[in-house]
């Protein structure tokens, strides 16, 4: 992911209002950040518990911005983030809704989804997978797990 700016992440957002995208508290370390090991741009608020956001890259290279809601409810049993479908997670998943964008978020129309709790996605796809059996290129499988979770984060953005 290409390093982006404060006003280009507040500007991304489509399910947001101005007051929403104006209050929202950015990552502290956005300049520090290794963007090289990011497929899109995570994090919670700090100042609002079940408040995130999340910036992702689309296929087409647009950056869209989602303000996530976190449930309520925790899952019953360990659940799989549907983005990175890492089985050995070493984090907690949430279930995140958002608002949809346009007329349908205005109504009320929402989506959800299962993502880590942190959005640590992008860490546990660059993990290096094990070795599944003689000959298994385990370099192949890291980069399509990574291009995975680009393909699945880019599709959650779309039905946003």
């Amino acid at each position: 992911m290409l390093p982006i700016s404060e006003k280009t992440i507040r500007t991304s957002f489509v399910n947001a209002s101005r007051k929403e995208t104006g209050d929202l508290t950015l990552p502290g370390d956005l300049d520090t950040l290794d963007w090289d090991a990011l497929d899109y741009l995570g994090w919670r608020d700090p100042k609002l518990a079940r408040r995130a956001y999340a910036v992702v890259p689309t296929l087409e290279g647009e950056l869209v911005g989602i303000l996530f809601r976190q449930a309520e409810a925790s899952p019953r049993a360990r659940a799989q983030c549907s983005w990175c479908q890492d089985v050995k997670l070493p984090n907690d998943v949430v279930f995140y809704s958002a608002k949809r964008s346009g007329p349908a978020g205005r109504n009320g129309n929402t989506v959800g989804t299962l993502v880590c709790q942190d959005f640590q996605c992008s860490r546990n796809v660059r993990r290096t997978p094990p070795l599944a059996y003689e000959g298994f290129d385990v370099e192949a499988a890291r980069r399509q797990r990574i291009e995975d979770l680009q393909l699945r984060a880019a599709s959650f953005a779309a039905e946003v």
